[in-house]
């Protein structure tokens, strides 16, 4: 790109923060950077035309964490690591509803719901722990958060009774999106589209940043590119695709919340009369492993059978769009947050959990400079 003496003046000079990154972290990164420091220059680039990771691609689950999920922690983790992560998720849900609205997210309360296969082992272990995890997660909500439900949708195939959680809720991605573009905006930050950064080289006094089409200075760089994050640095994070669909308008479609199946690998909720759907990952984790936003044969015929077998077994469906986004996930769900040397910063790894917790991440990641 040949860019003109005016261009290069308005744009790219004494660039204060850099952000690589338009998604839910990057937005708040750069919106919390121009609360504590008002005067400065700030540059967000982003790769895609839209956010390219997940951020708007998403089911739109305003939710922290299902029981087998948690339960499945527990397995690895201590009972407080679980807690304390399950209390950063529900933090940063509160933090983005105070600051985007419950109107402009399309906010809706409707509980969410764990389903469980016929004859599946992890339906036994949830039934026995209930109590285990209500006690864990009590201080919370000063009550407890799961409990027994009957099926009361006409799923098939499915036990009789499932776990529902009134805390849960669920929201609309893109609406969050134009908003918070819409609050960057209006602080006088600069997003630029379709900018993929390639490398950049650290100096005594900042960073050089070289894109596919132009190269300038920043004085500090901020990394919240999640799962496209080992493109540029040697962070402990992988690319975790998610393959979603959606069906058409359903006539008479009483099927309302979010929901949960085999421990959050698929996931299904209602929005506009439709049926929105993903998941299926565990299918096949090497090959989900990529930041290429496809789909596969493989899960998107798993997810076709999940809707004819189990959610609406006895309605004509048809598909109308399919869709993937890229989410970053590691060996460990906790989000890596940290000041990588003297001018870059990175707030990755978000686990999947990126609606939940990316407004405390952004928030935590600006704290980070002194």
């Amino acid at each position: 790109m040949n860019l003109s003496y005016w261009e290069i003046k308005s744009w790219f000079s004494n660039i204060d923060f850099t952000v690589v990154g338009s998604g839910i972290v990057g937005l708040n990164t750069a919106l919390n950077l121009k609360e504590r420091f008002p005067k400065s220059r700030i540059l967000i680039l982003e790769k895609g035309i839209l956010p390219q990771g997940a951020s708007t691609k998403n089911a739109g689950f305003a939710c922290f964490g299902s029981l087998s999920e948690l339960l499945d922690d527990l397995k690895t983790q201590s009972e407080t690591a679980v807690f304390e992560l399950a209390k950063k998720r529900i933090k940063g849900l509160e933090l983005l509803r105070k600051l985007v609205g419950d109107r402009a997210l399309g906010y809706d309360p409707n509980g969410g719901y764990e389903l469980f296969l016929k004859k599946d082992p992890i339906y036994e272990e949830c039934m026995e722990n209930i109590s285990r995890v209500n006690k864990l997660l009590q201080p919370l909500f000063n009550k407890n958060v799961f409990q027994v439900c009957e099926n009361k949708f006409g799923f098939q195939n499915i036990e009789d009774q499932y776990v529902f959680n009134p805390f849960e809720g669920q929201l609309d991605t893109g609406r969050m999106m134009e908003r918070l573009l819409q609050m960057v905006q209006n602080k006088g930050i600069k997003i630029l589209n379709g900018i993929e950064v390639l490398s950049f080289l650290e100096t005594n006094h900042g960073v050089q940043i070289k894109t596919k089409e132009f190269e300038f200075s920043t004085s500090k760089l901020f990394i919240a590119n999640n799962g496209f994050a080992t493109q540029l640095l040697e962070l402990s994070v992988k690319p975790a695709r998610a393959q979603v669909l959606i069906t058409k308008p359903i006539e008479d479609l009483h099927v309302k919340g979010t929901f949960h199946l085999d421990q959050g690998y698929y996931y299904f909720r209602n929005i506009d009369n439709r049926i929105l759907l993903g998941g299926g990952r565990n299918l096949d984790f090497k090959g989900e492993e990529t930041v290429e936003l496809n789909q596969t044969e493989l899960i998107q015929n798993s997810l076709e059978a999940l809707l004819k077998t189990v959610i609406l077994p006895n309605k004509p469906i048809e598909i109308d769009h399919r869709w993937s986004g890229i989410m970053g996930v590691g060996e460990t769900k906790a989000p890596i947050v940290k000041q990588l040397s003297n001018h870059v910063f990175a707030g990755v790894r978000l686990g999947g959990m990126g609606v939940a917790i990316g407004s405390l991440i952004g928030k935590e990641l600006a704290e980070l400079l002194d």
